[in-house]
């Protein structure tokens, strides 16, 4: 019996109320922008296949969406993360969330319109920009937000819960967008636009604790300060950069319906199934995680689980059938949702809350180059390469940057726990 109650996850983080309200806000908001992120990727690839485009460049178009939401987010990320550690924090993440419904209502219009493909990609590129630019401001907020809500002790495990609410979202986000996007491209935005005004209205009640004051209001000083400390702190430059060059390397979400539809023979369904079996992967690890927390070497842990991400990626390049490639996603998802955990955590205690913002605005940067210009990078490569190799090669790189950064970084590698030492 007693060995029964240690398998169940605990709930008991979710007695903090606000902390409860925040997950269930960002699990709508993750579960919206997945399935307007399927809608999107599948209306521009395929409109691209069916104008004349060949698939390496119909990839390379797949990879110019992912440029559009970065350039924005580029330039004014570390203005985001300022912005979060000089002004209210719920009304920024509350903001950004609503404007992200307009955004998915203009889809949804557009859509409804029956508007061809001259008006659609446009469209599409213009809503990445947008994202883009909003996604500058949302995260740092958010991330500086959350340890607010929870006692110190609590936060690994928070970020732990976190993480599920991210990837359950992933898991269903995808497929149910998938299947929507079969009853009309109008469906999954319209869904999207209804689950970011829940999300907005959650956010815009919470009640967090009044937050720690910037010492200098200063916009550049605020901006250079964060910076200093990103730079001087060799665990969180260490475990920030690993993150960029992996996900960088073998980052191929980008390229799912170029698998999908021209190497797998399916078509939006099995795309939704595709971009959901990294979300099961990373959920089940995230619930794993949160019933029993990592304590220790938890630096080995994060290097073992970058390399395991680098060989899951070559396998699904490989894979001829959709049950080896959804299932080399799930490993990918999983193995890469340790890795955050390790590094959200590593990074959420070592840092001062008045500096939290700007901290998770350059781990954003960081993130967004690895995940929205590694989606440029993919389609590039896969222009050049072909999206087999392009992913193959991917996968070999990130297991050998692994290596190197284990060496370049030997803090990082050694790190017992998660509380910084004196």
């Amino acid at each position: 019996m007693n060995r029964l109650a240690l398998s169940l996850p605990s709930f008991a983080i979710f007695r903090h109320r606000q902390f409860a309200q925040f997950w269930a806000g960002r699990w709508f908001a993750t579960l919206a922008v997945q399935v307007q992120t399927t809608a999107m990727g599948w209306q521009v690839y395929d409109a691209a296949r069916t104008h004349g485009h060949d698939v390496q460049e119909a990839a390379f178009v797949l990879g110019l969406v992912g440029l559009s939401q970065f350039l924005p987010l580029l330039v004014l990320s570390l203005f985001g993360g300022q912005a979060a550690d000089r002004y209210n924090r719920r009304l920024i993440l509350t903001a950004c969330v609503a404007l992200k419904a307009v955004v998915a209502g203009g889809l949804a219009a557009i859509a409804l319109t029956g508007a061809n493909a001259d008006i659609v990609v446009p469209a599409v590129f213009a809503a990445a920009v947008v994202a883009g630019a909003l996604n500058a401001f949302l995260p740092p907020a958010a991330t500086a937000l959350m340890p607010m809500l929870l006692p110190r002790e609590e936060l690994p495990q928070g970020v732990a819960w976190g993480s599920l609410a991210f990837n359950s979202g992933l898991i269903v986000g995808p497929a149910l967008g998938g299947l929507l996007y079969g009853l009309g491209a109008a469906v999954p935005y319209a869904v999207a636009l209804t689950l970011l005004l829940v999300s907005a209205a959650l956010m815009f009640t919470l009640k967090p604790p009044p937050q720690e004051p910037a010492p200098d209001a200063r916009t550049l000083k605020l901006i250079a300060e964060g910076l200093r400390f990103v730079w001087s702190n060799k665990i969180v430059l260490g475990a920030i950069s690993l993150d960029l060059i992996v996900v960088l390397l073998a980052g191929a979400v980008a390229l799912l319906p170029v698998f999908a539809r021209d190497i797998l023979h399916a078509g939006p369904s099995e795309l939704g199934v595709l971009r959901s079996a990294m979300g099961v992967g990373a959920a089940l690890v995230a619930l794993g995680l949160a019933m029993n927390p990592l304590r220790s070497r938890v630096g080995h842990w994060m290097f073992g689980a970058t390399i395991a991400f680098g060989v899951a990626t070559v396998v699904f390049g490989l894979s001829q059938h959709l049950w080896l490639t959804a299932a080399a996603l799930a490993v990918a998802g999983g193995v890469d949702m340790i890795s955050v955990y390790v590094r959200q955590s590593l990074i959420q205690l070592a840092t001062p809350d008045a500096m939290r913002g700007r901290v998770a605005a350059v781990s954003f940067i960081f993130i967004s180059a690895s995940n929205e210009l590694g989606d440029f990078e993919a389609g590039l490569m896969a222009r050049i390469f072909g999206p087999v190799s392009a992913v193959v090669i991917g996968g070999v790189g990130a297991v050998a940057a692994s290596l190197a950064w284990m060496r370049l970084f030997p803090a990082l590698t050694k790190a017992d726990g998660f509380e910084p030492h004196a």
